[in-house]
């Protein structure tokens, strides 16, 4: 089930179409205070969620999602709501869609998303997926369960984002390889850099080390290649 939060009636008609069309179930609300009531009482696979709405707002929204748990966020912003876009991605969503947008677009990225989630399901099957561990007693360690999709930190577990782990995932995955953000917008968004603001890849990246490092402002674990882009050191 897709939830799909707007207060503009036409843009939750679009939105809920399309998604249709691609054959996935969808529930429309029109204010944060009735999207509060909802996912207390069901589940959503995935909120598409608009930043300005009456009552709660988007972001307090958001911030009571996360608190809840990991369900994938896409946001919806205005063109001029830079700020509320950062602060949305520091909150804890996964993406964001810039208004006016093409309904084909955020479709794409809905499928995606799911498409990851269900993937990660799979692989959480007995047997699947892989166990990777970094460092050691001296430089400290990091584990990577990408069957569990979780990462531990001295064997303390840190909760991650979906996609948050996933771009540590394709970072950790090809150690002392650098990335260019258009690269991982590419690799762990599905997106191209004229959809996508790279800045995404820079938050992302900083609240990974937030939650990662010891020190985040000299890491350990993702370090930047200046002009180039990101590496994750074994």
């Amino acid at each position: 089930m897709v939830l799909v939060v707007d207060d503009e009636p036409m843009v939750r008609e679009v939105v809920a179409r399309y998604l249709e069309h691609d054959g996935m179930r969808v529930h429309e609300l029109g204010d944060g205070e009735a999207a509060v009531q909802w996912l207390a009482e069901h589940e959503a696979d995935l909120v598409v969620l608009d930043v300005m709405l009456p009552g709660v707002d988007g972001l307090s929204l958001l911030r009571r999602i996360r608190a809840a748990g990991d369900t994938p966020v896409i946001l919806l912003t205005a063109r001029t709501e830079e700020i509320d876009r950062v602060v949305g991605l520091e909150l804890g969503a996964d993406d964001y869609v810039i208004k006016p947008f093409s309904p084909r677009e955020l479709a794409v990225r809905v499928r995606n998303m799911l498409r990851r989630t269900a993937a990660s399901t799979a692989l959480a099957a007995p047997g699947a997926g892989q166990q990777l561990r970094f460092g050691d007693r001296d430089t400290g360690t990091l584990d990577i369960d990408t069957a569990a999709r979780e990462a531990a930190v001295e064997g303390r577990v840190v909760p991650l984002t979906p996609k948050e782990f996933d771009l540590l995932a394709v970072l950790a995955g090809s150690p002392r390889q650098v990335f260019s953000r258009r690269q991982l917008l590419e690799r762990v968004w599905d997106s191209a850099p004229e959809y996508q603001d790279p800045a995404t890849v820079t938050v992302h990246v900083g609240r990974l080390r937030q939650k990662l490092e010891a020190d985040p402002d000299e890491p350990r674990w993702i370090t930047t290649a200046r002009g180039v882009g990101y590496r994750f050191e074994p």
